[in-house]
Parts: C-alpha cells; sequence; structure tokens
C-alpha cells in the first residue's frame, strides 16, 4: 500500500505508469462534479467508480482484497478512515471472481485518514476496510480508480 496526498506525487516516480494516468485523469477531469457510479476511462483497462456515503463505525463495515485490480483511493471530499491488513494476516473467505472481491475478516495492523486529496493504493495482497468514521459519522465523496494488474 501507498499513502500520500496529490500535492506530493513528485515524490513517487517509481509509481506503475497506470497509477500515474489515475492522477493525470484526476488533474485533467473535475471528478468532484461526476456523478455517483462507474465511469470507464479505457475499457476494462481504467476505470474510476465515484462513491459517496456516509461514514460508520468499524464494526459496520466488511474487509475486501482484489486480485485483478489494484484501488487507488482519491479523497475528493470529508475524511475517511481505511483499517489495514495485509491478506495472510487475515481468515480468507471465497474469492468472488465477478466482482473481484475477496472477502475476509480480522483485525487492523494499521489504518490511514484520507482527507481531500489524499490517496491510498491497495494491491492485492492490501486488505483494506473503508468507510470507518473518525469523528463521528460524515459524508464523503471519494474516487476509486480500479486498475486492471
Amino acid at each position: 500500500m501507498i499513502f500520500g496526498n496529490v500535492q506530493n506525487l513528485e515524490e513517487y516516480p517509481f509509481l506503475e505508469e497506470q497509477v500515474k494516468e489515475c492522477f493525470e485523469y484526476a488533474k485533467e477531469h473535475d471528478l468532484a462534479g461526476y456523478e455517483k457510479g462507474s465511469h470507464e476511462i479505457d475499457g476494462d483497462r481504467l476505470f474510476v467508480n465515484i462513491v459517496e456515503y456516509e461514514t460508520v463505525a468499524a464494526e459496520e463495515r466488511f474487509w475486501e482484497a482484489h486480485k485483478n485490480y489494484l484501488d487507488v483511493h482519491l479523497m475528493l471530499h470529508g475524511t475517511e478512515q481505511i483499517d489495514l491488513n495485509f491478506i495472510q494476516n487475515m481468515d480468507v473467505k471465497e474469492f468472488v471472481p465477478k466482482d473481484d472481491f475477496l472477502p475476509m475478516d480480522g483485525e487492523k495492523n494499521s489504518s490511514v485518514i484520507l482527507r481531500d486529496g489524499d490517496f491510498l493504493i491497495c494491491y492485492p495482497s492490501d486488505g483494506h476496510r473503508t468507510a470507518v468514521a473518525v469523528n463521528g459519522s460524515e459524508k464523503i465523496k471519494k474516487a476509486i480508480f480500479k486498475v486492471r494488474i
């Protein structure tokens, strides 16, 4: 996983070209103005999901990971905690191929707090639990780029 802010992208020259493409797209498009839902960028190779939801207590959320796509979470408005752990530390359930969804249970070993402009890149070994409230429930808007690997 890689956690950072778009103001400091020059510190990440090692990022995969497909990930850099996400940040270029975000710079050239007003994602905050996009409607909720999935928006194609380059077929199933690269697309962005715009989500809006209320953050909640960690106990009300689920753990997930993905095998076919990287997630690039980019906070547009709001504050959200994302809990993290490596999938080898988790109780992994059955993979759902059509949704690229690997459910799991377990405890966090760290977390990050995303604020406007912050990003989190989750790789296949990065279990994550999103939508966790920081200081009470809050409505957030976030872009989640899906990068086929």
